[in-house]
């Protein structure tokens, strides 16, 4: 019992911090996602990098919707869509409408772990998997770079007229050139639907064809019922894609009236009796009816 005792630790950890995070780390081997330090630490909303973080974690092909974030996550509408678009204008999320070989229209999700990071440059692709997304569009130059351009250009070289859209795809008209009557429509559907709030490109996009349908004899306010009745409780997508498929065959116009006035039976002039005077209608003048009638009694008496 010489010896002393103490509880206290023998030694104190070397470099441990005296305040602040302290991490505990676990080797992980399985069900794990990397993702940088510029996204984790990203200063702005936490929602912004939650979402960030959980379509980093899921599989490729796991729908990101507005709708299928809002079912994982106790936030609404508006918190994921304002997440989703930060994560659009940051780079980390890009939204492309891509045409399949069947000729349908639809909308790709890409998500790069690097803002304008190469896709082609992951470690052993998968040459059977699914094809790799295209390399993100970057920001247009402008300014200074762009006028340099041409005068960089060599004198004889010629440039070339841009190519005719091939056949079958969809040319929009812009919103300027649209006619205001279909666009009036298109901007009034908003008060039978609050849903129904359309871009500038989208109202460019529909207002030919409800042009079409105001030339075929439709009223606005046929086209706008048209447009609006039976409309889902939920929209999955944007409802853009509803009104084009509703105004994609055009109704047959209404059939001209003929010029020639339609014929009317001839009516006979009003004439008073030459017994009563009585006023009647006859071809002839003579006597009416009642007159006629007491003629053939007192002849039969």
């Amino acid at each position: 019992m010489a010896d002393s005792q103490s509880n206290a630790p023998s030694r104190a950890r070397a470099g441990a911090p005296t305040s602040g995070v302290i991490h505990v780390r676990t080797r992980l081997t399985a069900d794990f996602t990397v993702i940088s330090n510029a996204l984790a630490q990203r200063r702005g909303s936490a929602v912004t990098v939650g979402v960030a973080a959980y379509i980093s974690s899921l599989p490729d092909g796991t729908p990101v919707t507005i709708p299928a974030l809002c079912k994982h996550f106790s936030e609404g509408e508006i918190l994921i869509s304002r997440a989703l678009r930060e994560l659009e204008a940051a780079g980390y999320l890009e939204r492309r409408r891509e045409r399949t070989s069947t000729g349908h229209v639809r909308t790709r999700t890409y998500f790069y772990d690097v803002p304008g990071g190469d896709p082609n440059t992951e470690p052993d692709p998968d040459p059977d998997g699914p094809p790799e997304p295209p390399k993100p569009r970057g920001p247009r130059k402008q300014g200074a770079a762009a006028a340099v351009a041409p005068a960089s250009a060599p004198p004889e070289e010629t440039v070339a007229a841009p190519a005719p859209a091939p056949a079958g795809t969809e040319v929009l008209v812009p919103l300027a050139d649209a006619d205001p009557k279909a666009v009036a429509v298109l901007t009034g559907l908003r008060r039978v639907d609050p849903r129904l709030i359309l871009s500038a490109q989208e109202t460019a996009r529909l207002a030919p064809a409800v042009a079409r349908w105001l030339a075929a004899g439709l009223l606005p306010t046929h086209i706008t019922d048209h447009l609006t009745a039976r409309l889902p409780d939920y929209f999955l997508t944007r409802p853009v894609g509803i009104l084009a498929y509703r105004l994609k065959e055009t109704p047959l116009p209404v059939p001209a009236r003929s010029a020639e006035p339609a014929v009317r039976p001839m009516v006979a002039p009003l004439r008073n009796c030459d017994g009563c005077d009585r006023a009647f209608r006859s071809k002839a003048p003579g006597r009416c009816r009642g007159c006629r009638t007491g003629d053939q009694f007192r002849a039969a008496g």
